[in-house]
């Protein structure tokens, strides 16, 4: 596969991709396109050398080259020395263990970026928050929005978001992953693009059960639409900016991740709904849909806030109270009537 030139920025230094999955491969491979030397760091030994002899990530991107100036390694000290620019794109179960193996090897001048979508569980602690308590990390950056990976690495248009309060990262994210295809746009409010990525997925699974159960277009434009008004409850109780639900990381995510067949979580929504269980699902991916753990995030704080999330609540109970995703999606239509939209501050 060809990929169109681009002049790199000769003067720049490495930076750093931790986590070899399809996201954290495909941001690897985009920043080569701007970066003279990318270091993309994983845990498994066979899987850096396959990326460092055949430039290919054959266990989640098989079938895609990728740029030759990428370096694999396992070793977490070699993929950051001598780095200004850390993205770090690990699950969030793993996140916190990735940050404490970070922490003795990490310097102040040294800044992360993540592309996590998801919250901690036993804390309700968001990536950006677990950075600044277990390193000495202090300036951050959240990347978030509607990107496929495969497509990313198809060269199609896409764009994502930078969120940080710190103007100078977000002119160097804008310079390191931006290309001809891919648009970089800046937020401010890192609370809202951290959890419009975290939220939709779980929407994304109601999505699933419903195209596997042939409910229509227009139940899954009731789920969406009812779905984002959830988010922005829970987001407001966090502390996030209501608008940046109506923006990329927000409506724009939601909308892929609740309709592509690549989406991880639309494709757990619609095992659920052939009758597998929550463990099949799980492993028939092969990688982590990170909405089944933000399901139970999400009804655990929604508790704790009184929060009203039926549609939330209903996936929640799909997945681990054993409702049916049929009785989970008819229990939506049972739910009082209530104006289309919340206007709370």
């Amino acid at each position: 596969m060809s990929h169109p030139r681009l002049s790199h920025r000769e003067d720049a230094s490495p930076v750093a991709v931790l986590g070899a999955g399809n996201w954290g491969t495909t941001l690897a491979h985009l920043i080569a396109q701007t970066t003279p030397e990318v270091r993309l760091w994983a845990r498994d030994q066979e899987l850096v050398d396959a990326i460092n002899t055949t430039h290919e990530n054959p266990k989640y991107l098989e079938g895609f080259a990728l740029r030759k100036n990428i370096r694999a390694t396992t070793s977490l000290e070699d993929a950051i020395a001598d780095v200004d620019s850390i993205v770090m794109v690990i699950p969030s179960n793993a996140f916190r263990a990735v940050c404490q193996q970070l922490a003795p090897l990490l310097s102040t001048h040294q800044a992360i970026f993540h592309a996590t979508k998801g919250v901690e569980r036993e804390s309700y602690a968001r990536m950006s928050e677990i950075i600044l308590e277990e390193t000495c990390v202090r300036q951050y950056a959240v990347i978030s929005g509607p990107n496929i990976a495969r497509e990313v690495m198809e060269d199609k248009p896409a764009g994502t978001v930078v969120a940080t309060p710190f103007p100078k990262l977000a002119e160097a994210a804008v310079g390191f992953l931006s290309t001809p295809n891919f648009r970089v746009y800046q937020n401010r409010d890192v609370v809202g693009v951290e959890l419009g990525g975290t939220l939709k997925n779980i929407i994304a699974i109601a999505s699933g059960m419903a195209s596997e159960l042939d409910l229509g277009d227009n139940a899954k434009g009731l789920l969406l639409t009812r779905g984002l008004q959830e988010m922005i409850r829970v987001g407001r109780a966090f502390g996030a900016d209501s608008a940046t639900f109506s923006g990329l990381a927000g409506i724009g995510d939601l909308m892929v991740t609740c309709a592509s067949p690549h989406s991880r979580n639309f494709r757990f929504g619609r095992g659920l709904a052939q009758g597998k269980s929550k463990d099949e699902v799980i492993a028939s991916l092969g990688m982590v849909a990170e909405g089944v753990f933000a399901a139970r995030v999400a009804v655990e704080f929604a508790d704790a806030k009184h929060l009203d999330i039926p549609v939330m609540r209903a996936i929640h109970d799909a997945i681990y109270q054993g409702l049916t995703p049929i009785d989970a999606l008819r229990s939506l239509m049972e739910i009082p009537h209530r104006p289309d939209v919340d206007f709370g501050s």
